[in-house]
């Protein structure tokens, strides 16, 4: 096994259809591979944190998921409360309508909003832009609204708006990111696929596949 490799996937459950046994499982494997982290729903928190209890992987957590069209208000609770029971990294949804609408001082107040509780925290933000509904052009402004907001990841997708990442968006955003790192995501359920985009320039990768693609076996499960 890639030690290397395991360090950077997030190890994830995001279906609405997940159970306690699920999860169990999840965590399970995340403890027997130490992968970075598990990214699950708030509600969740609860059981992953008392599974993962004395271990090295974190707990992740999405806010404003899928579509990031919540008011600032609900994200920043949203992200209050799942910090406080013990998540480390949030994985945030911009406003894709917004960010369309060229309305950068609402993407901008929405991200900073949640950017600050999670720094309070010393914890993580990962912004998620959702690129397979972005132009080129869209996706450098959003890239650099997030750094502007002081996140520490910009990530490309939450894997529910069909479509995924790709090596060119993973480029595309860490050229126009840095100093911020990025997260692909979606899709990504091979070894083969994985390594593409660590090589591209990202640094976490989340994939509901990690177990298969350290052992490096195939997949066909959906993000």
């Amino acid at each position: 096994m890639n030690n290397k490799l395991e360090a950077l996937i997030d190890h994830t459950l995001l279906k609405p259809t997940a159970q306690k046994s699920d999860l169990i499982k999840l965590c399970e494997e995340a403890k027997k591979y130490n992968f970075a982290s598990v990214c699950v729903h708030s509600t969740h928190i609860d059981l992953c944190q008392s599974i993962l209890a004395g271990t090295n992987v974190k707990i992740c957590t999405v806010v404003g998921f899928p579509l990031g069209a919540n008011l600032t208000q609900v994200k920043t609770t949203e992200a209050r409360f799942a910090l406080e029971r013990g998540a480390k990294e949030i994985d945030m949804v911009i406003n894709i309508g917004a960010l369309k609408d060229r309305n950068e001082a609402l993407v901008f107040h929405d991200i900073k909003s949640v950017a600050d509780i999670v720094q309070t925290h010393a914890a993580i933000l990962k912004v998620i832009i959702e690129t397979s509904l972005l132009t080129e052009e869209e996706k450098i402004l959003a890239c650099k609204i997030a750094k502007k907001a002081r996140a520490q990841f910009v990530k490309t997708s939450t894997g529910f708006s069909g479509g995924g990442a790709t090596v060119e968006d993973v480029m595309l955003m860490k050229k126009y990111a840095y100093p911020l790192e990025v997260k692909a995501s979606g899709g990504i359920k091979t070894r083969a696929q994985a390594l593409a985009m660590i090589d591209a320039g990202a640094t976490r990768l989340g994939t509901s596949s990690g177990v298969e693609i350290v052992e490096n076996k195939e997949s066909d499960k959906a993000y």
